[in-house]
């Protein structure tokens, strides 16, 4: 039996072979201990004297990750992995071990347990040992799904500021030409992040639900709030809406659709949708790698889209359990592509489905989408070259499909006489004052029997007749 200095060690290797940081008897519970010295050979590989064989660095994260290696299920937070450590250990261990464990980090930011798992760890724990871990592990507890979306926020403006301070001090001091080229575009990333978190005066609050800084860099941005509103929206950008390139912009698309989506509740329901009641927030969602021209090509990203936006969606579902919002995605051309893919799968569903400028997808039509009632809405641009191409599959536009077209060309607002700007080309849809977001403003909130239609005149541009 492995017994004391061995028995901890046995606990480093197996969570991710940082020997070189042992964990102290005082900073883990006498469970934690017995549990080390009592590992199997299946956790703990041996070689023929008895001694740990080293594991390689992707076998280490997934050993402290990977519920299947750690015994599946609720074994992903047992005391044999990094999320059942991270809840024992002394909050001034945290960054040091967390620093020490980094790919096992991202292994569980890209493979997360259970959503409905981690709300249940969060809400086990206590505010110091919350705050602990967004103080010790921003990057982590920002990025995993589950986590509620405030602690997810601080934990993401922390990791910015830490992140803007480091790479600002890592430019300089000594780094080659090449290094100094990356670290430059990476401050610029952070920074144009730092600038789109900025909202307007009168504007509603922004939250940064998503910071996972790297080559491509991720994040996300919810206008409003995400935890109390009854309409919740996230926008899938499609290709070049880059954090680097386009976050500021889509945060602004974000708040157009949230200010259209409340004017529309205050006429609806007067007082009970003004501004001492959260009623909807956007989410301005660059979630995954979006392609460029040399990759568009390949569904690659959007099944890396797909896997995230699944994740993230079931995230809210189990922060919202028993009060769930009205849940619409929006996606935009790649976008739409990731968002069809996501919810072809049955893990997930959704209140409703609008897709933009869309090269499809596998699916045939909505039935095969878990979205309910059938709420799938299509919007096709005249002179969009994207639309009715059906590059990755079925055309949503196609009236086999059963989608509905809703009208983008332009037209007379019904309800207030108000003339409302047409779209044209593949990135016109989501103007502010258009009948594109107008119609995508109400679908949001449920209210898909008032969209414009589709006119015959604009199908047949967007067919390029």
């Amino acid at each position: 039996m492995l017994v004391g200095v061995a028995a901890i060690l046995a606990v480093t290797s197996i969570v991710g072979g940082a020997v070189e940081t042992p964990i102290a008897p005082s900073d883990l519970s006498a469970s934690t201990q017995i549990v080390a010295s009592a590992a199997s050979s299946a956790l703990l590989p041996l070689d023929a004297a008895g001694h740990i064989v080293a594991l390689d660095p992707g076998a280490q994260a997934h050993a402290l990750a990977d519920p299947s290696i750690a015994g599946g299920g609720d074994a992903t937070f047992s005391s044999k992995t990094m999320l059942g450590i991270l809840g024992q250990l002394d909050p001034a261990r945290v960054s040091g071990y967390v620093a020490a464990h980094e790919e096992a980090v991202s292994t569980l930011i890209t493979a997360p347990p259970v959503a409905t798992s981690v709300t249940a760890y969060w809400s086990g724990m206590n505010s110091d040992q919350q705050k602990a871990l967004i103080d010790g592990a921003p990057r982590l507890i920002g990025n995993l799904d589950g986590v509620p979306f405030q602690a997810r926020s601080r934990a993401n403006r922390l990791q910015l500021t830490r992140a803007i301070s480091d790479t600002r001090a890592r430019l300089a001091g000594h780094a080659g030409k090449g290094v100094k080229l990356q670290l430059r575009h990476t401050l610029d990333t952070l920074l144009r992040v730092k600038e789109a978190l900025k909202a307007p005066a009168g504007s509603p609050e922004r939250s940064l639900v998503i910071l996972d800084v790297g080559t491509n860099t991720r994040a996300a941005i919810a206008v409003g709030d995400v935890s109390t509103a009854r309409y919740v929206s996230y926008l899938v950008p499609g290709m070049y809406f880059s954090v680097d390139q386009q976050l500021d912009d889509w945060v602004s698309t974000a708040e157009n659709l949230y200010t259209e989506q409340r004017q529309w509740l205050r006429r609806s329901f007067g007082c009970r949708a003004c501004a001492g009641t959260p009623g909807v927030a956007a989410v301005a969602w660059i979630g995954y790698q979006t392609p460029e021209l040399l990759n568009v090509g390949g569904l690659a990203l959007a099944q890396e889209g797909a896997d995230y936006l699944e994740h993230g969606l079931e995230g809210l579902r189990a922060l919202r359990a028993g009060d769930e919002p009205y849940v619409t995605v929006i996606a935009h051309s790649y976008g739409s592509t990731a968002a069809l893919m996501a919810l072809q799968r049955g893990s997930v569903s959704v209140d409703a489905l609008a897709l933009v400028g869309s090269p499809g997808s596998a699916a045939q039509s909505v039935h095969g989408l878990d979205v309910a009632g059938g709420n799938v809405y299509v919007g096709q641009a005249g002179f969009d070259p994207v639309v009715h191409t059906a590059f990755f599959g079925s055309d949503p536009g196609a009236s086999a499909y059963g989608a509905i077209a809703f009208g983008v060309e332009g037209a007379k607002d019904p309800f207030g006489g108000a003339a409302l700007a047409g779209s044209t080309g593949h990135n016109g849809y989501f103007t502010a004052g258009s009948e594109s977001l107008r119609n995508l403003a109400l679908i949001g909130i449920g209210q898909g029997g008032l969209v414009t239609p589709a006119t015959g005149s604009a199908t047949q541009l967007a067919a390029g007749r």
